[in-house]
């Protein structure tokens, strides 16, 4: 009855109202992500109305851990997460999660941060390094730079404290603390408060594919034009803020969307637009990348007896394909 009289009151509007008026309510999507700079789509996206103009409501939430984000979106709490895809890999390997990768997004431009009195990575023998989670992602590529630096696993003591914010939390407010893999904006504002940069994460270990979107495949199978669409506003969205037209507008979408200094905007606009090493062109996924992410998976946990399988795995890049061929 409300549909009919919904179609009445249309058939009766002008053309002009009928064409402007939706089609179909939003559709709700919770979208998960860690607080930063791997963000900057998202809040384009949300900026210009783009999730509107694809017929979506997107509720952003920042996750305290990846623990957290794991566990909701295996729940279904939420229906898409951002974050290091290694992510995504230990929940098809650990908790045996039916989830997919559909996106890339950027290398992570994690550098290594620790106390001002830790002069090198020799320095951190006997000393407390704080992770996200201990056995995923970001935790994994700072216990190969220390493999790689003639430190072992029992050399330090790892501490899971959560997400970028809190990590530099625990840096600024307890010496003990003395390193962790920070990222964009939280390594500008660690520098600011005297830390020292031991050195970038990309550069020690080579490609390496970090920020991506995964879902859980049942939900994306059955909502495939809702992720199609998403995928293309977040695209649409990168396509922008990487726009050097839209410089001081995205730049000051940074200050507002992150509470940042100008500088420290500047700064970190500067590495997302980098043409090398700056974030993905439309978000694409970086093969080389995840092979390394498997790899060093393989190397550091001990996972298929140090034989990563094929990437093919733990993606389903068809809708990201069909977002791309449909902008």
């Amino acid at each position: 009855m409300i549909a009919a009289l919904v179609f009445a009151v249309l058939l009766g509007a002008s053309p002009a109202a009928r064409a402007q008026a939706p089609l179909r309510a939003p559709a709700p999507l919770k979208v998960m992500v860690f607080a930063g700079l791997t963000n900057f789509s998202i809040f384009a996206a949300q900026n210009k109305g783009l999730f509107t103009k694809h017929g979506l409501a997107v509720e952003l939430i920042n996750t305290p851990s990846s623990d957290a984000m794991r566990d909701g979106l295996a729940k279904g709490d939420i229906q898409i997460a951002h974050a290091g895809v290694d992510n995504a890999v230990a929940m098809a390997e650990l908790a045996k999660a039916d989830v997919a990768i559909v996106t890339g997004g950027d290398n992570g431009f994690n550098r290594i941060i620790a106390q001002p009195e830790i002069k090198s990575y020799a320095d951190l023998r006997g000393k407390t390094v704080v992770v996200d989670a201990p056995n995923t992602a970001f935790a994994l590529l700072l216990y190969k730079v220390l493999k790689d630096n003639g430190l072992n696993k029992g050399d330090y003591m790892v501490k899971p404290v959560g997400g970028s914010p809190t990590r530099l939390d625990a840096l600024l407010k307890d010496k003990a603390n003395a390193a962790s893999v920070l990222n964009p904006p939280f390594i500008f504002n660690a520098l600011q408060a005297g830390m020292r940069d031991l050195g970038s994460t990309v550069k020690a270990i080579g490609a390496y594919q970090s920020d991506g979107a995964f879902v859980m495949r049942p939900w994306a199978n059955a909502n495939s034009d809702t992720l199609v669409r998403y995928i293309q506003a977040y695209v649409e969205g990168r396509r922008w803020a990487l726009d050097p037209a839209n410089k001081s507008e995205a730049i000051q979408l940074l200050v507002d969307r992150l509470k940042l200094t100008p500088d420290v905007a500047a700064q970190s606009y500067a590495v997302a637009a980098d043409p090398v090493e700056g974030i993905a062109k439309d978000a694409k996924f970086d093969m080389e990348g995840f092979r390394n992410v498997l790899k060093l998976r393989a190397e550091i946990e001990g996972q298929w007896g140090g034989s990563p399988p094929p990437p093919e795995k733990y993606l389903d890049l068809s809708f990201y394909n069909k977002a791309l061929a449909g902008l």
